[in-house]
């Protein structure tokens, strides 16, 4: 890892138009409000967040897979957000995504073969039938698949491997940047470690970077360099792996890192609870969005935005109790 910049956001939004009511008065959903944050060549930038913070939008905007309502997304220093879909075809080449749900990521009715070849036709990175076959059963044994698996379809498969499969495919382009949206969350514990230990030797072999969304803080340990905190389309607090889970500022990673499982039985950790639900993205709190379930609120949480506030070279939070 170094320290050039790959991928750079800078407040990024999405907001879906929503009705609500009898008679269906237009708001807006408010997925993503005001994200930046820059990710290094080289280093896995965690993601971590309840489910609804906006976190998998937001891996689909780094994809261009979701249109962006404002602000800016930066890729090997090119704007993608004003890019067209003929100018995206040779950007699609440098960043891809790895899906949640590995059942219904890959079609049916392809064959093994069909699915990780596509990105090779489509990209012109085969001269011929024979070389584009060939390139395919390489990428299937770097995922720990053999060759016999390209002329089978997604259903003869349990989730894990389809899950290798569309780790394929992703790399047979070979992008810069892989956006792995919960890559895990799908499958048995037995398989998980598999598929990260994976993740792991396939980040050294490519010299791959990543951007990992997940809600489980264990798994994110495990593979991040850095993690980013979001809540209710906000980021929270950014840090390096060693800073936020030795020593986490923002009263929400807090409460995060407090409800992580413990080990061993003699081991003790405080228990912060959250009062109250998360509120809706449609109608959000005014101020600091977390004041409302904060058990350090102040009254200038519920009224002013936080800035951000850099506490060393690896860690920042956006919390009025810095300011």
């Amino acid at each position: 890892m170094n320290d050039e910049i790959l991928l750079s956001l800078n407040d990024v939004k999405k907001y879906y138009d929503v009705s609500r009511g009898i008679f269906g008065r237009k708001h807006k959903l408010k997925a993503v409000d005001g994200v930046s944050f820059d990710v290094k060549r080289g280093e896995v930038f965690g993601i971590v967040g309840e489910s609804g913070c906006g976190k998998s939008t937001l891996g689909r905007m780094i994809c261009k897979l979701e249109s962006t309502t404002k602000g800016e997304i930066f890729l090997d220093g090119e704007n993608i957000v004003e890019m067209s879909e003929r100018e995206m075809l040779k950007i699609r080449k440098k960043v891809q995504m790895i899906f949640q749900d590995p059942y219904t990521s890959l079609n049916p009715r392809m064959s093994v073969n069909d699915i990780v070849g596509e990105p090779i036709i489509v990209h012109g990175l085969a001269a011929n039938r024979t070389e584009r076959n060939q390139q395919v059963l390489n990428y299937l044994k770097d995922v720990g698949l053999a060759s016999y698996h390209a002329n089978r379809y997604p259903h003869e498969f349990s989730g894990g491997q389809r899950q290798r499969i569309g780790i394929a495919r992703s790399l047979v382009v070979r992008p810069e940047l892989i956006v792995a949206d919960e890559p895990v969350s799908a499958l048995d514990v037995s398989i998980q470690s598999q598929v990260l230990n994976l993740l792991n030797s396939i980040k050294r072999e490519y010299e791959l970077t990543f951007v990992f969304i997940s809600h489980n803080l264990t798994v994110v340990e495990f593979f991040s360099d850095r993690i980013g905190v979001m809540y209710l389309g906000n980021m929270m607090e950014v840090a390096s792996k060693d800073a936020l889970y030795q020593n986490p500022l923002h009263p929400y990673t807090k409460a995060l890192m407090a409800a992580i499982p413990v080990m061993h039985p003699r081991e003790r950790r405080k228990r912060l609870l959250l009062e109250g639900n998360i509120p809706s993205a449609v109608d959000p709190p005014s101020g600091c969005k977390f004041h409302t379930r904060c058990p350090q609120c102040m009254d200038k949480c519920k009224t002013e935005i936080p800035a951000k506030s850099i506490i060393s070279d690896d860690q920042y939070v956006y919390c009025h109790l810095y300011n």
